[in-house]
């Protein structure tokens, strides 16, 4: 990016591809819909939304953005991202419902030890 003489913001998020209101992929958005980016860079077509990415690449057309997927990696067959959606959406749901029980387990502790 330096090398292209542009100026950048690093935007880094935790947490789920198919979570829609990280802080970093709201600021994304709002940068985009007030026009103050012209290019996107992330390593991975997967790192920006696990679903979703279509819609964001159609907004940032709309508002003259380039998006740049440094990692583009090997083309998939259909039956290939289906089945790496399959597993996102397993691994999500699987960390979700060990995460919910994890807290059901700590407010039961509280309960039990009186705190």
């Amino acid at each position: 990016m330096q090398k292209q003489g542009w100026k950048y913001q690093i935007i880094e998020d935790t947490g789920s591809g198919m979570n829609y209101k990280k802080p970093g992929l709201l600021k994304l958005i709002d940068l985009l819909l007030d026009r103050k980016i012209s290019h996107i860079v992330i390593t991975h077509k997967d790192r920006l939304l696990r679903f979703g990415f279509e819609l964001i690449e159609y907004i940032a057309k709309k508002m003259d953005t380039e998006i740049v997927v440094l990692n583009q990696g090997e083309e998939r067959n259909s039956a290939q991202e289906l089945t790496n959606d399959l597993i996102a959406i397993i691994t999500v749901f699987s960390g979700r419902l060990y995460g919910s029980r994890s807290n059901k387990n700590k407010k039961s502790l509280r309960k039990v030890n009186g705190c």
